[in-house]
């Protein structure tokens, strides 16, 4: 493995979420075309973790490694929460505990997909046809984590089409909302090299939308990006950055009801140590150093906004295992 780091081989690995009940939430995203691909038990600490991303053979990460990969969705489930009645998450959505706000899959024929998720008894919070944007969904998972829902086509031309296939669906994207869209914007272009690849501007809303990621060998998508995978939506609500009390819940704080929610994005890199350092010579404040606590092949970075970003090692550069 080579001493150095370079952005470039840096990948959107997954985002991270509670579940209270780990079988209804794999059934949910398995429904949605994904698989599970890894399981991490962690008994004495009384946790699992399940990663779940597309893998049809017409996928993006089709047979790679779990930490070679883009758009994965990782869940943990702390044990005994699916007995618990009074368990739940914060979902990132209710006011005043704003924070994380969705993940996006993208779709070969929308009407069709949103009807097949339908059919299969989920609730959405937005349908098509509520509201003006007709060309986005929202559907909830069994924690009522906000999963949107994007075609890869245009409306038009998948109206009346009543088939649809989850294995040519992607995992898109990641939303969070940001305090100061200066501040973070900066972080993860310079700081964690991401290129951004899309702003957004909706001035009668009050609000910018950001895309990031990172362009690998295909480079910075052009136009529309339905059919990328890792890429970082950041949404900033016009005057929040004026506001010195304003600030974002995080999803690992105890909420204003006790609850917690969303844990942290990922990214793999090439060299954990040389990008810890590379991280550290940027003036990044640390959750986790590698060298805190007992595992030592993972790290925490904060965002401007106290967002978790973990740090792994991309296993097709070590070459052998992280867990």
């Amino acid at each position: 493995m080579a001493s150095t780091t370079d952005t470039k081989n840096y990948k959107f690995n997954h985002s991270m979420i509670r579940v209270k009940d780990p079988k209804a939430s794999i059934k949910f995203y398995e429904h949605l075309g994904m698989s599970l691909l890894k399981k991490l038990p962690f008994p004495d600490a009384k946790f699992d973790l399940y990663f779940l991303g597309y893998d049809a053979p017409q996928s993006v990460s089709h047979g790679k490694e779990i930490w070679d990969r883009e758009g994965l969705v990782e869940l943990t489930h702390n044990y005994g929460s699916e007995a618990d009645p009074n368990y739940k998450v914060n979902n990132g959505n209710r006011d005043p505990d704003r924070g994380f706000g969705h993940t996006c899959i993208s779709v070969d024929n929308l009407q069709a997909a949103c009807q097949r998720i339908e059919d299969a008894g989920y609730k959405f919070q937005k349908k098509l046809s509520d509201g003006r944007m007709k060309q986005i969904a929202f559907v909830l998972d069994p924690d009522e984590y906000w999963v949107e829902v994007i075609g890869q086509k245009s409306v038009e031309e998948t109206e009346g089409v009543t088939t649809t296939d989850p294995a040519t669906y992607r995992m898109n994207h990641t939303m969070i909302r940001v305090k100061d869209a200066e501040k973070s914007l900066k972080f993860y272009q310079e700081v964690m090299g991401m290129s951004l690849y899309r702003t957004n501007e909706n001035e009668k809303a009050g609000f910018n939308l950001y895309f990031l990621g990172y362009p690998g060998e295909k480079g910075v998508p052009q136009g529309y990006q339905a059919d990328r995978e890792g890429i970082l939506e950041l949404t900033w609500n016009y005057g929040t950055e004026k506001d010195e009390k304003f600030s974002y819940y995080d999803g690992n704080s105890k909420d204003s009801e006790g609850r917690q929610g969303f844990g942290h994005i990922c990214i793999s890199v090439d060299n954990i140590e040389a990008a810890c350092k590379r991280f550290e010579e940027s003036g990044v404040t640390w959750k986790k150093k590698l060298t805190d606590g007992r595992m030592k092949n993972i790290a925490f970075v904060l965002d401007p906004d106290g967002y978790w970003i973990e740090v792994v090692q991309n296993e097709r550069f070590s070459g052998k295992p992280n867990f």
